[in-house]
């Protein structure tokens, strides 16, 4: 049966909805959003891991506890789209109060900015003009928070999900997963009037490289040849495929698909169309009709079953029209989970070849370890493969696997890393017999991928096992260092520049606002400051929060950081400042002075007449006084 591209399935947490559109851009994927608020029924790390897997193609859906409902399929670069927005209004860092804040906490801290920023307070009518907007911000958040429907609804989607369209016929009393059933409502309808604008291009090109006569040949045939000093290096293969998706309702796509294949002059081409129709949260089918210059018309059928929770089904059935006749093949898989984190799968192929493969998949945060046995014909074979996951900003990933079978033997080993955010590089490297040695670049991009196949000898000879190895490994390093890092980070410095542009206008009111507030604060500081004088408690000297670099660099950090001391003086009661892990560009008379890059909060205090000193990250939580901050006098 000719291969078709599948949906990706994929249940997600709404909370982190964001983290997992970015690690996908530009992928196509069906997400189903649970429909269950309770967070206690999560059994501990299976939230996304336990619930996908991809197996020779074959995209499953397991889940370990009931799911309900239906998503529709998206394309993940377009949901981005409008994700670039600056938003430092955080509720929790305004009322710098904890996530998990019970009633009374959001009360006493409502109360305290309240008594801080009450117009009534204010005699200045310019004063009194910035108070009252101050004031209107701080009764805002508490509104939200201290109702518990709304601050289910921002907890969840933030403050974008309480300005959704529709939320004005939602009744009061309804309960945070019903409220929650009723913005993926309302996000459907959104997502219904898009639907048919929205396609998912993928293509595959493949290039293979025939570079024998770099490491076996016979110089003295080419002494008298001109130009038979240079290796003679051909391109002996070529494949390109392209597919495109069209959505038709919110559970039938349409896939179109073509490729285009030569090898050694002779060449072909076939079209395939797949509808796609999810029948429910357990399974789904698809029709596929196929033509082609070489094999003819094509006709298919797949289904996809979720059994129980943890086991589920796949069967296939093709016919294959030709001018020697029909050729009909079946495929049928079932695939059960055997813990949190493995998977066994058993699958019978029948038709041309005919086979029996058995399987064990485990797949961890930091590895993947697969071992298969086939038995059919013409085939055999046992197959064992490890890839290991660094936990690095790259992803780098190693792996090796060897493969022995009727055929003979095969080694394979290769490294695998992103370079940028939407492209990822790998290499491999094959020995075998009789295989010989060969090298397989990869390059995927978005939703591109390009193969580089390079034969490099028909035998195993060891200079050839040597270049395949260490040629790859050099030129990245070179590519990497010359070419790579510089664009990536003038990309960076562009995406940051770009942001600072479309979120200037919004920084510099939350600036004014800042400064406002700093004013407004300045005799309930004084106070502050009088009585901790009284008692020899805590008095901010100097804070500074923003981004810090070289000391080499004054004018850089002078115009990257702000002076934050009266507004944590502000904060602080009998003696004691406690700050949330929220980011504190929120916390009040705050603003973010440095969009989109990394800020930390410098601060130098007294407590009981000895001098104290702490380096606290953005979105690190900081309780002082602390013994741990204090400096010797002579420091």
């Amino acid at each position: 049966m000719a291969k078709t591209e599948l949906i990706h399935f994929l249940f997600i947490e709404l909370t982190s909805t964001r983290r997992v559109l970015e690690e996908l851009a530009g992928e196509n994927y069906l997400i189903f959003h649970r429909q269950s608020f309770d967070k206690s029924d999560w059994r501990a790390d299976r939230t996304s891991r336990c619930v996908i897997n991809i197996h020779e193609k074959t995209i499953a859906v397991v889940g370990w506890n009931r799911w309900d409902g239906i998503g529709v399929t998206v394309n993940m670069a377009a949901a981005l789209e409008n994700e670039l927005e600056v938003d430092n209004e955080d509720y929790y860092s305004l009322l710098n109060v904890r996530r998990e804040a019970t009633q009374e906490e959001l009360k006493s801290s409502y109360r305290r900015l309240c008594m801080l920023y009450h117009p009534d307070k204010h005699r200045d009518p310019e004063l009194k003009k910035q108070a009252e907007q101050l004031f209107t911000y701080v009764h805002q958040a508490y509104e939200v928070l201290s109702d518990p429907q709304s601050r289910a609804i921002y907890d969840i989607f933030g403050k974008k999900g309480l300005e959704v369209e529709g939320w004005e016929v939602v009744e009061k009393k309804r309960t945070p997963a019903e409220i929650r059933e009723e913005y993926e409502r309302l996000q459907r309808e959104r997502d219904e009037r898009r639907l048919q604008q929205r396609t998912n291009p993928k293509g595959t090109i493949s290039v293979g490289i025939d570079a024998t006569d770099l490491f076996d040949r016979y110089d003295e045939d080419f002494e008298d040849v001109p130009g038979g000093g240079f290796p003679h290096i051909e391109i002996n293969r070529m494949h390109i495929s392209q597919s495109i998706e069209a959505p038709l309702t919110t559970s039938d796509t349409a896939v179109l698909s073509g490729s285009l294949s030569t090898h050694d002059g002779n060449g072909g081409g076939n079209i395939n169309l797949c509808v796609r129709r999810v029948t429910s949260a357990r399974g789904w089918g698809e029709l596929e009709f196929g033509a082609g210059d070489i094999r003819g018309p094509l006709f298919g059928m797949k289904v996809f079953r979720n059994v129980t929770a943890r086991c589920f089904v796949t069967a296939q059935w093709g016919l294959q029209f030709s001018s020697r006749g029909v050729r009909p093949s079946a495929t049928t898989m079932m695939a059960r989970h055997l813990d949190m984190n493995t998977m066994g799968y058993l699958q019978w192929r029948w038709g041309s070849p005919s086979a029996m493969t058995t399987s064990i998949v485990r797949d961890t945060k930091t590895s993947h370890f697969t071992l298969a046995l086939q038995l059919g014909v013409p085939h055999s074979y046992l197959m064992m493969s490890y890839q290991y996951k660094f936990q690095d900003e790259d992803q780098t990933k190693v792996k090796g696997s060897i493969k022995t079978g009727f055929f003979g033997t095969l080694v394979e080993y290769g490294a695998e890393r992103k370079i940028s955010r939407h492209s990822v590089v790998a290499a491999t490297v094959s020995i075998g017999v009789p295989q010989g040695v060969s090298l397989k670049i990869r390059l995927n991009r978005a939703s591109q991928t390009y193969l580089f196949p390079i034969h490099l000898t028909d035998q195993i000879l060891p200079s050839a096992v040597f270049y395949a190895t260490v040629g790859p490994l050099a030129i990245y390093l070179a590519v990497q260092k010359l070419i790579i890092m510089p664009y990536v980070r003038a990309q960076k410095e562009q995406e940051l520049e770009k942001q600072k542009e479309v979120s200037a206008s919004e920084i510099a009111r939350r600036k004014q606002e800042a400064e406002a507030a700093v004013l407004l604060m300045q005799e309930s500081v004084k106070r502050i400051i009088d009585a901790e004088e009284s008692k020899m408690g805590l008095l901010i000297l100097n804070a500074w929060y923003g981004k810090f670099v070289s000391d080499n660099s004054q004018k850089r950090e002078s115009a990257k950081v702000i002076d934050v001391t009266v507004q944590l003086q502000c904060l602080v009661k009998d003696s004691k400042l406690i700050l949330t892990e929220a980011s504190k560009a929120g916390l009040p008379g705050f603003y973010d002075p440095c969009v989109g890059e990394e800020k930390s909060l410098k601060m130098l205090y007294q407590f009981r007449g000895a001098i104290h000193q702490v380096l606290s990250g953005d979105t690190e939580p900081l309780k002082i006084p602390k013994q741990s901050h204090r400096i010797d006098s002579e420091t």
